[in-house]
């Protein structure tokens, strides 16, 4: 495609737009589970409105838009106190939840740098849920990452992290919750650590942080994860997502000046002049900040608690439905509005149960380590719950009735590169999808077909060619690899 050569219409060109759309996700009818946050058309409309007032300005410079960086301050001050921050804490707005996680880990990082010269590779405590944006962190900044193991609930083991403290650890990492299960992690214990070993801890709240302060001001118990927790130094929470603002907004808070200051990037020496950002972006939308200022100012305590509300009750009612279906598993603690599910056995493969719903209409988040479907619960979905759980028991029905479900369409995908053992091996081929995604003409890729020709990969085309024979040796390692790990529990001398 090229730029036309002659200027077309504005209202054909809207009109094209919105023809793009239809394949889109339908996410007002209550059928998405993640990625939009949708409340109601009046209030879409408003936000769009006070983006909108905001479509040009650029929080870039803050002396030429004044206005922009006085809503970004009031954002992070109103968020710093619904998260107990003191009178010293302080923070900025970022463009969502990863640019929020790479901000804290390159300024601990600097800091670490000044207090600590004779560290060179720095490394970071977290558990094996924590968010892969600190992962993505650590690549770009050249940090090591020790992961913990997590117990039966999803939480953190804080006993094998203070084991994998050493002298080149900068920082511990805790989420609230978690976002595979929406688990929150013992945060009162891993605060009190940090404190005694002189480290600080990052709380990801990217998921519950405009979330759980309601759910506790509704009068649920809440377990300690905020600025409260003494040894709390920051925290990372989306405003995009139940904070019901624009695309494109998050928040990082940190505890006082003396750690937001290493997250600041300044050089004084370019011939264009003196260059100062706050954050990772140069140009900073303005939309986004006007929007989020908007959200929390339209909303208020009273509308996040009642969307708080609904959302929690959801949540109760899809738990309870998903405890009656024997075949399935709930994991994680009922913490948050997430609800996570398992298969209970063998029996039923979960990744065929997905592809049953997706065939439904529904929006499918699959996970692995174990095999799972991930809700993201919000008020918008209430109205849908009971749809979702009947279709549900039909999909769990179906895949038990026909076990080859299990190798065909998207669940033979999925299982295969859950189970491949060899993880650079399915690293190549997400790669081989990614490619051909961003090549010239790339799209969306086809998830039922791939594996069709040697350019998607070695294990999509293992998939395409030997599906049955390569599902069923790797279900046979995996049976071999579980009946070993009972063993190894029995035996563990």
């Amino acid at each position: 495609m090229k730029i036309p050569k002659t200027s077309r219409n504005y209202d054909e060109v809207l009109t094209e737009m919105s023809s793009k759309g239809s394949e889109d996700l339908d996410y007002k009818n209550g059928k998405s589970w993640s990625l939009v946050y949708y409340i109601d058309d009046d209030y879409y409309a408003f936000l769009k409105k006070a983006h909108n007032s905001y479509f040009s300005e650029n929080g870039l410079n803050p002396m030429a838009f004044k206005s922009l960086k006085q809503m970004e301050a009031e954002v992070v001050s109103m968020t710093s106190a619904m998260l107990h921050g003191g009178e010293e804490a302080v923070g900025t707005m970022t463009s969502g939840g990863t640019e929020s996680i790479l901000c804290a880990m390159k300024a601990y990082r600097d800091r670490a740098k000044k207090k600590k010269p004779w560290i060179l590779r720095p490394e970071v405590v977290i558990p094996n849920t924590a968010h892969v944006a600190f992962d993505k962190a650590a690549h770009y900044f050249g940090i090591k990452l020790r992961h913990a193991p997590i117990n039966a609930q999803g939480q953190a083991d804080v006993q094998a992290m203070r084991k994998l403290i050493n002298r080149n650890t900068i920082l511990l990492v805790a989420s609230a919750p978690q976002y595979p299960h929406g688990t929150i992690d013992p945060i009162d214990e891993i605060g009190a650590l940090a404190e005694r070993r002189g480290l600080p801890l990052h709380i990801d709240a990217c998921f519950g942080g405009f979330m759980l302060p309601w759910l506790e001001k509704i009068g649920l118990p809440v377990p300690a994860w905020d600025f409260r927790v003494p040894g709390v130094t920051s925290i990372s929470a989306d405003l995009h997502k139940y904070g019901f603002a624009a695309k494109g907004a998050s928040t990082i808070t940190y505890r006082d000046m003396s750690y937001l200051t290493h997250q600041f990037f300044i050089t004084t020496d370019w011939c264009g002049g003196i260059y100062a950002s706050p954050s990772m972006a140069g140009t900073r939308p303005g939309g986004p900040i006007a929007a989020a200022w908007a959200a929390m100012q339209a909303l208020g305590e009273a509308g996040y608690c009642d969307l708080a509300q609904k959302a929690w009750d959801a949540s109760e009612a899809l738990r309870g439905g998903i405890g009656l279906i024997p075949e399935l598993r709930l994991l994680g603690l009922p913490h948050a509005t997430i609800v996570t599910y398992a298969s209970a056995s063998d029996a039923v493969d979960l990744y065929a149960v997905a592809d049953q719903l997706a065939a439904k209409g529904w929006d499918v988040g699959r996970q692995q380590n174990p095999a799972s479907v991930h809700l993201t619960v919000n008020a918008n979905n209430a109205s849908v719950v009971d749809e979702y759980l009947n279709d549900l028991r039909e999909a769990v029905t179906t895949v038990k009735e026909d076990p080859e479900l299990k190798r065909n369409g998207e669940a033979a995908m999925y299982g295969m590169m859950a189970k491949i053992p060899l993880r650079g091996l399915v690293k190549h081929s997400v790669r081989k999808v990614m490619e051909g995604m961003y090549a010239p003409g790339g799209g969306a890729p086809d998830m039922a077909n791939l594996g069709s020709d040697d350019k998607d990969g070695f294990i999509l085309g293992l998939v395409n060619k030997y599906g049955d024979q390569a599902q069923l040796a790797l279900d046979k390692l995996d049976a071999a690899k579980t009946r070993m790990r009972k063993i190894i529990g029995r035996n563990p001398g």
